[in-house]
């Protein structure tokens, strides 16, 4: 698909098939396309939690989801996180294929500039979630496939289903599936003019 078709065509959908599901290969696919987003210092900070047991799922769903559909219904339930702390933890191999000089350099550079900064540590982590999230949703619109970004659930609870480390932090979820019924139309955006300023405010 090309890629504009696949921005305008891509919506939040919330009834999906529930007997469907990607194969492995689409699956490798999808997620291979996904960590093509890009991160600062290429950290690559995302965690992607696959939601795979149903009584996981349901029980996100009943109990801390506000009871959405697509939570279980979606042949994929993935639970965006991401490592603050993964700027100190082995930073070298996030430049393992670089020239050693410029691998020294930003080698280097990781440390100075989060050393200390919590609130840019973890403005940094929701950063890479964020550019992930959508290059999640744009691949699998690209394969045929439906998407539903949420944050409607209890996020601490959710936390404690799957264990989150301390050193990470939550993001919204994606259901990915075969949707079985169209979004609303799209409620209007604003104009580029109310949007776009130039050379500051």
């Amino acid at each position: 698909m090309n890629t504009f078709d696949a921005i305008y065509q891509r919506r939040a959908i919330k009834a999906f098939d529930p007997e469907h599901r990607l194969t492995e290969e689409e699956e490798t696919k999808l997620l291979e396309a996904t960590i093509q987003a890009p991160t600062s210092f290429n950290i690559q900070h995302w965690r992607f939690v696959i939601v795979r047991d149903p009584a996981l799922r349901q029980q996100i769903r009943t109990e801390f989801g506000n009871d959405q559909a697509q939570m279980t219904d979606a042949s994929l339930l993935v639970i965006m996180t991401a490592d603050t702390k993964a700027w100190a933890k082995k930073p070298e191999r996030y430049w393992e294929n670089a020239p050693q000089e410029v691998a020294d350099l930003l080698v280097g550079w990781m440390g100075p500039f989060h050393e200390g900064r919590e609130w840019l540590q973890r403005d940094e982590a929701q950063r890479s979630i964020g550019m992930a999230m959508q290059t999640l949703m744009l691949a699998a619109k690209a394969m045929g496939y439906d998407s539903c970004p949420m944050i409607g659930f209890d996020i601490d609870a959710v936390a404690k289903l799957i264990n989150l480390p301390e050193d990470h932090v939550m993001g919204p979820m994606v259901a990915i599936g075969k949707g079985t019924k169209d979004a609303w139309p799209k409620p209007g955006q604003l104009p580029l003019s109310e949007l776009v300023v130039e050379n500051g405010f």
